[in-house]
C-alpha cells in the first residue's frame, strides 16, 4: 500500500532517501544528502578518450586497418577531385571511433577503481567522505 504524499512533510535541506542519488545515509552526520564522487570514473574516462583518439588518428594515418579505412572510402567517393581529403575525413573518423572506444573502456576502469578504492561518496551536509560496504 502507497502512502499519501505529504508536500508539507517534505524537507528541501535533508530530502529523504528516494530523493538522494545514492540512496545511502552519511556515516559521520547521518544526512540522506549523499553524492556520488566518481572520481576515478571521470578521469579513466578522459584518459581513454585522449588515448583511444590519438589511437585512432595515428592508425588511420599509418595506414592499419582500422575504422577509419571507412572514412577514407567515404571521402574518396565523397571527394574524387582531391583524394588528401579522403585520408582527412579518415583520420577523423579514427579519431572519433577510438575515442568513443577509449572513453567507454576507460570509464569502466574507472568505476572499478572508484568501488574497490577510493571513498566514493561525498555528503553534502557535513562534507564527510566515505565508502559503502558491498553488500
Amino acid at each position: 500500500m502507497h502512502e499519501a504524499y505529504d508536500p508539507s512533510s517534505f524537507d528541501p535541506i535533508d530530502p529523504p532517501a528516494r530523493a538522494s542519488a545514492s540512496g545511502c545515509v552519511c556515516p559521520a552526520c547521518q544526512s540522506r544528502r549523499v553524492v556520488d564522487r566518481d572520481t576515478a570514473k571521470k578521469a579513466g574516462a578522459a584518459i581513454g578518450t585522449i588515448a583511444g583518439a590519438a589511437g585512432g588518428i595515428s592508425g588511420a594515418l599509418s595506414g592499419v586497418i582500422t575504422g577509419a579505412e571507412v572514412g577514407v572510402a567515404i571521402g574518396a567517393v565523397a571527394t574524387p577531385v582531391v583524394p588528401p581529403l579522403g585520408a582527412v575525413a579518415g583520420a577523423i573518423v579514427g579519431a572519433l571511433s577510438g575515442g568513443i572506444a577509449g572513453c567507454v573502456v576507460g570509464a569502466s576502469l574507472g568505476e572499478a577503481v572508484d568501488a574497490a578504492i577510493l571513498r566514493n561518496r561525498r555528503c553534502l551536509a557535513c562534507g564527510h567522505t566515505f565508502s559503502i560496504a558491498k553488500s
